[in-house]
């Protein structure tokens, strides 16, 4: 038989030559293809594949810098950083099924849908899981072993005097940056810079060696703040109890160095934990005694009478006619709870009168009056550069009315921070000068200002030292074995334009007289407990907080340790 008779004509015929050929051009091509994109990645693009190579076993990681420490002025720690670790993750190197996923987010305390889709977030090569665990826990996620998983060192501040300092030294957030208070005016200072680092990793994602620091962190500097720890631990004692014993809203206490003008306490209540913010409000977080303000009262009676000295208008001894409690001033009257026909201008202060007082203003020109304010501090922040302190207002002297300037001299239609109010007073416990105030140590004491002659600033240091005696407002301002001197202050609050029945009780006061220490400045706001005067509200606080802080501070004794007279029954009231 002849099969190649049989067969079809499409398999007994020849295929094109051209058509083999041009199968082995391509095959050519495509390997000179292959050779060239190998030489060009290999040799003249190497960088990509390096980088790809190195990313499966090396990670450069931010190294976070320790964070400065705060202390005292005795360097007694007030914010250290303890290191803490965070967990975080490599999404393109997780693996973990559900069980393992639910076991993390047990050990993290975590939501099992918030965890899955931060470990599941591709679109990122790191992401924190958690941060700033503790031991125990950062040991449990290790225990747990999951690839793309790790834990990282970071530091966390913490605060060993609680709630004693918190407003003054803030807090910082997750990063350990300031974000209140000293912790925030200090950042630059506190923080240092981060450094970076190479580590090596394991096919399971976890690191397992150190390659080297590609730049090592700085550390922040420690700073050494004007507070002592004692005087602000009792201070904020005082002021609690005091807080609570009136049923008031709040309360603060400044406590400044007479000689230098540094604050060695500064405390507030009600107060937050600053190692456990979560119940903490925002009114908690205000530190009042330098952001807040309020009218002082007749604690700016003693300015008053002290730029008339000044400009040779009275005498302590001069007499004033104080109208038997009664003046009128174009259609407005000012009264005196204890009418007296008249008084002395020591009187006027020791009893607190304010039509005395008023009257005295309205013999001063109003830009006088205003200058001489505005030289004691009022209208202008302390620089003491605390984050939001309060300028506190002194209205220009060109809008005042007569009744406004009557109403000033004692402390109505102007207003105050009580840091403020104390560093004002620093005009007569030393010789007329205002002292700068400072809430970091000082190793020189800054320059003072002069505002008063020194016979004015003494002059008002003896009527202000009558006010805590007999016949003054204050009797219970006083300090056994220590001459103290001060005044007090009640003033109606302002709301809506318009004075309520609602009081905020001021004093404050410097010790020893002969050679003052401390100047002490105590304001309670809306006492509730049936007594809002400044001297049986806040006088009894500056006593007990003078009084343990020039024993703490080894301050000689300048009076017999019985001088303390019992006082009266019925006090004199300042007029409010």
């Amino acid at each position: 038989m002849n099969y190649a008779s049989s067969a079809h004509p499409d398999i007994t015929a020849e295929l094109p030559g051209w058509r083999a050929t041009a199968l082995f051009m391509l095959l050519l091509l495509g390997l000179l293809g292959l050779l060239g994109r190998g030489v060009y990645l290999q040799g003249i693009h190497d960088g990509f594949l390096q980088e790809k190579g190195n990313a499966r076993y090396s990670r450069v990681i931010e190294v976070g810098a320790h964070r400065g420490m705060l202390t005292d002025r005795n360097g007694i720690p007030l914010a250290v950083s303890t290191p803490v670790e965070s967990a975080w993750a490599s999404p393109d190197e997780v693996e973990a099924d559900s069980r393992q996923v639910k076991q993390l987010a047990q050990v993290l305390g975590m939501n099992v849908g918030e965890l899955k889709s931060r470990l599941f977030d591709t679109s990122r090569d790191f992401v924190y899981l958690k941060r700033h665990l503790p031991p125990d826990q950062a040991e449990k996620v290790v225990g747990l072993n999951l690839p793309g998983i790790s834990l990282q060192r970071e530091y966390r501040r913490y605060y060993p005097a609680g709630e004693a300092v918190a407003q003054t030294l803030g807090f910082t957030g997750q990063d350990d940056n300031g974000q209140e208070g000293l912790e925030l005016a200090l950042q630059e200072r506190l923080g240092g810079k981060s450094g970076s680092q190479r580590v090596i990793k394991d096919r399971r994602g976890h690191i397992v060696e150190d390659a080297g620091n590609l730049h090592a962190p700085k550390p922040g500097s420690d700073i050494a703040l004007s507070l002592d720890s004692r005087v602000q631990h009792l201070a904020y004692r005082e002021l609690s109890d005091a807080v609570k014993q009136h049923r008031a809203k709040s309360g603060a206490v400044v406590v400044l160095d007479a000689r230098s003008g540094e604050v060695l306490a500064l405390a507030n209540y009600p107060a937050y934990n600053p190692n456990n913010r979560s119940k903490a409000s925002s009114q908690m977080l205000r530190n009042r005694a330098i952001v807040d303000l309020f009218e002082p009262g007749s604690t700016m009676k003693p300015f008053t009478v002290a730029c008339a000295i000044e400009q040779g208008k009275v005498r302590p001894e001069s007499i004033i006619n104080t109208e038997r409690g009664v003046l009128t001033v174009g259609n407005k009257k000012i009264r005196d709870t204890h009418p007296e026909p008249m008084l002395t201008v020591a009187q006027i202060i020791q009893k607190s009168s304010n039509i005395g007082s008023a009257k005295i203003a309205l013999s001063l020109e109003a830009q006088t009056l205003w200058q001489s304010l505005a030289d004691s501090g009022f209208g202008a922040q302390t620089g003491s550069n605390f984050p939001g302190e309060a300028s506190g207002r002194l209205r220009d002297a060109k809008t005042w009315q007569p009744i406004e300037q009557a109403t000033m001299s004692y402390g109505h239609g102007i207003s105050v921070s009580l840091l403020q109010l104390a560093r004002a007073y620093t005009v007569f416990a030393s010789d007329g000068e205002l002292k700068p105030v400072s809430l970091l140590k000082l190793n020189v004491p800054a320059l003072g200002k002069r505002v008063f002659s020194g016979g004015t600033a003494q002059a008002l240091r003896a009527m202000l030292e009558s006010v805590v005696q007999p016949g003054g407002t204050a009797p219970l301002a006083q300090v056994a074995g220590y001459r103290v001197a001060g005044k007090t202050g009640t003033a109606h609050k302002l709301e809506n334009g318009r004075y309520i029945d609602r009081y905020v009780a001021s004093f404050v006061g410097f010790a020893p007289v002969s050679d003052p220490r401390l100047i002490v400045a105590v304001m309670i706001d809306e006492p509730a407990n049936g007594h809002y005067y400044g001297g049986l509200v806040a006088a009894p606080v500056f006593s007990k907080v003078t009084g343990a802080a020039l024993h703490a501070l080894n301050v000689p004794n300048d009076a017999p340790l019985d001088n303390v007279i019992a006082p009266p029954t019925d006090i004199v009231r300042e007029e409010v």
